[in-house]
Order: structure tokens, then C-alpha cells, then sequence
């Protein structure tokens, strides 16, 4: 087994999950704030951390072009004096599409060339590179399924597991 096609695969699996979910997602949901936070702005932070988290550090991140500061965030931001972000415009689902294809994109380089033993690279998470992938797919899947489920609730449509990477 090689643990890296293993990660790889999980990632790809779970952002064509992300695909599916955002895709399917009718124009009302897509800025519906219920029960916190708009559809777009979970499926925009979900990709945000997944593309920040498989860089090395927090220093060698460089956000995706389209970024707007402040749009990643959920609730307030982490740091004095704590209060809620500036979002400003929605993206649209297909740059919401756009940025998930960019992300996917980076997935199998910057998986093969991680020091799996390494320490993570970002200070608030104190574990090695190996358990940030695993944090970082389940942070991944479970905006998927929190979308998904809001999809199934409010729209009585279904997303489909997908078990291994698309071929």
C-alpha cells in the first residue's frame, strides 16, 4: 500500500463529492443562511482550508487569485477583537467550481513532495504532515456531508458516496 495514492485518492473522492454538492445546489440555497452560514460560504471555507493545509507552512501559502480577504471565515475571526468578517459579494457556483478544479489541480504534487513524518507547518495544529491530511480530508468531508444533508433536507436531493478518486 502507498500511502500517499491513499491520501491522493481520498482527497480527489471527497472534492468530487464537494463537486457534486455544489453543483446540484439550486439558486435559492446557493445564499441561503440556514441554520448559519450560506451554502457558497461553507463550500468557499471548505476549499480555502483544504488548499491552505496541503501547502508545507503558512508562510508558503499563496490564496488562490480570485480570494477575497475575510470570505473563508465562518464565524467571527480568530483573533482580537474577534468580530464577524466583511464577506462582501457571494461567489457564484461556478466560481465556487472554478476554485474546487484549482484546488483538485494541486492535490497529487503537493501530496508527493510532503515530508509525512514533518511537523504540520502551521502552529495551531501540533501534529506531524501525515495527520494533517487526515485532518484536513475529514475537515473536507464533513462540510461535504453538512452540505449534502442540507441539500437532502431543503431540496430533496441526494449526493452519492463516492468511495475512491474518480477515474
Amino acid at each position: 500500500m502507498d500511502i500517499r495514492e491513499t491520501i491522493k485518492s481520498q482527497y480527489h473522492a471527497t472534492l468530487e463529492m464537494m463537486r457534486t454538492t455544489i453543483t446540484k445546489c439550486p439558486v435559492p440555497l446557493w445564499e441561503q443562511a440556514a441554520p448559519t452560514n450560506d451554502f457558497w460560504r461553507v463550500a468557499y471555507h471548505t476549499l480555502f482550508f483544504t488548499h491552505l493545509y496541503l501547502q508545507p507552512s503558512e508562510a508558503d501559502f499563496v490564496p488562490w487569485e480570485k480570494h477575497r480577504a475575510e470570505s473563508h471565515f465562518l464565524g467571527p475571526l480568530p483573533w482580537p477583537p474577534h468580530r464577524e468578517p466583511e464577506i462582501g459579494e457571494p461567489y457564484s457556483q461556478a466560481e465556487v467550481l472554478e476554485y474546487l478544479e484549482f484546488v483538485a489541480s494541486q492535490i497529487d504534487a503537493a501530496v508527493d513532495s510532503l515530508d509525512l513524518s514533518g511537523e504540520s507547518g502551521f502552529e495551531w495544529l501540533p501534529f506531524d504532515k501525515l495527520e494533517l491530511q487526515l485532518y484536513n480530508i475529514r475537515h473536507l468531508q464533513h462540510h461535504v456531508g453538512e452540505l449534502g444533508d442540507r441539500l437532502g433536507t431543503q431540496a430533496g436531493i441526494d449526493i452519492d458516496w463516492v468511495g475512491l478518486r474518480p477515474q
